[in-house]
């Protein structure tokens, strides 16, 4: 998905959204390794840490209009800025942009024209995939020199043993000894590095699967032997810069990896769908964290807890499918920034502008057409709204658009059957025996 800042008018400080949104069922991706020294923004003198990829997008957007789309799927952040910054210089950002114009039906003075860098340029596309084919060349040499070392020193984790030679003695001890299994020591790379993120969780008296902190060491040591937590959350994604898996297809997780590979697994086998079972797709509320597994009971839990009736709205509005995209990514984002959307006063929080909507009788107050009919919310504000998904033209529609060009209908022809049998000239044919000669 694209990087976007697409806030109500895309100019202000607080309006930018630099990453992609997830409901809390869905993590983010885990980060690659750090680099040292700092980032040069592609068009000025201005530079920025590399931890604080955010600060410098936001920069980007304020400042010079430009977003890059997909920026989690860059595997060199810093070469990526450098490559562009050295060719910004030569031609104009127009040869290698898309141009969005924001608020294109409002006032001259109100539109904004935007720089869109992704890899539908096909110069964008091959350097994210030489910078891809880099850093996997460098992980498995990294990876290669940790098998090869034979100076590798540390204690173990869970007791005062100490080893000397090969990271696998100690892994291969706690996996053994600790029942502590962080996979194959051959599958990890940047072992010291991990290692001392798991040590650092352990002496902040951390857990290290359900990650809840303890009041001392001993309580720690009784919470993970007793509830079996000596072992690492998979679902916690700082850990996936340690495996070498997660480095081999960018943008995806070990567990996409493996599960693409279970499926080609089972291609040379029988289909057999008799133990399969459909996760049910959830459906998250506008305005709280409420959950439903079907349109029709988000729907009803809208209208009963906050007021909202979308299919109202989309009665009185006449809305089309697309319409009603852009209207649910509008109250979305105006939700997740606080900002009531009905008279644009800003809160301190969530909770704080939903019980506004309530108490104002703002929540069916839908502003001007032109505030939300526009084209940066076609994209989601949550990458994974189901809500979205449901959401369906007019059950008229395709009715009227019949009516409407006149087009004929024609009924079933409801002739006795047996009739025409018995009239057939194929009957006459199969009787007559020098029809066959």
């Amino acid at each position: 998905m694209a990087v976007n800042a697409e806030g109500r008018s895309l100019s202000g400080v607080q309006d930018s959204i630099l990453e992609p949104l997830s409901f809390p069922e869905r993590a983010g991706r885990g980060a690659s390794p750090e680099q040292g020294g700092s980032v040069p923004c592609v068009l000025c003198p201005e530079s920025h840490p590399p931890s604080q990829t955010e600060s410098y997008l936001r920069h980007l957007v304020q400042q010079h209009k430009l977003v890059i789309a997909d920026v989690k799927l860059i595997a060199d952040f810093s070469r990526y800025i450098l490559y562009w910054r050295k060719r910004l210089t030569e031609q104009p950002i127009t040869d290698f942009c898309s141009v969005i114009q924001t608020n294109s039906e409002g006032p001259v003075e109100k539109q904004e024209r935007y720089f869109l860098l992704c890899d539908a340029l096909p110069e964008d596309r091959i350097l994210r995939e030489q910078l891809q084919q880099r850093r996997l060349e460098e992980v498995l040499e990294q990876q290669q020199q940790e098998r090869d070392e034979q100076n590798f020193q540390r204690t173990c984790l869970f007791c005062t043993d100490e080893f000397t030679g090969n990271r696998s003695l100690l892994l291969n001890h706690m996996a053994k000894e600790h029942s502590f299994n962080v996979g194959l020591p051959d599958n990890i790379v940047y072992c010291s590095d991990f290692l001392n993120a798991l040590q650092a969780k352990l002496d902040g008296l951390q857990c290290l699967y359900c990650e809840r902190t303890f009041r001392d060491k001993v309580t720690l040591k009784d919470h993970m032997r007793k509830k079996q937590h000596r072992r690492i959350n998979a679902k916690n994604h700082e850990y996936d810069r340690f495996y070498v898996i997660n480095y081999l297809e960018l943008g995806k997780t070990w567990e996409e990896v493996q599960s693409e590979d279970d499926r080609e697994m089972a291609e040379d086998q029988d289909d057999d769908w008799s133990d399969w079972q459909a996760h049910p797709v959830r459906v998250v509320c506008l305005f709280c964290e409420h959950q439903s597994e079907t349109m029709d009971k988000i729907y009803a839990h809208m209208q009963e807890s906050h007021g909202f009736d979308l299919q109202k709205l989309k009665a009185e509005l006449d809305l089309r499918f697309y319409q009603q995209v852009k209207l649910v990514n509008y109250i979305r984002r105006e939700v997740h920034q606080c900002r009531c959307y009905g008279c644009q006063e800003k809160f301190d929080s969530k909770g704080e502008v939903v019980g506004h909507l309530t108490e104002a009788l703002h929540v069916m107050k839908v502003p001007e057409r032109s505030s939300w009919d526009q084209p940066q919310y076609y994209f989601p504000t949550y990458e994974n709204d189901a809500l979205l998904c449901g959401l369906s033209d007019s059950e008229s529609d395709s009715e009227a658009g019949e009516r409407s060009r006149g087009l004929p209908v024609i009924a079933e022809d409801d002739s006795d059957l047996r009739v025409l049998r018995d009239a057939s000239v194929l009957k006459q044919l199969l009787r007559d025996p020098r029809a066959s000669s």
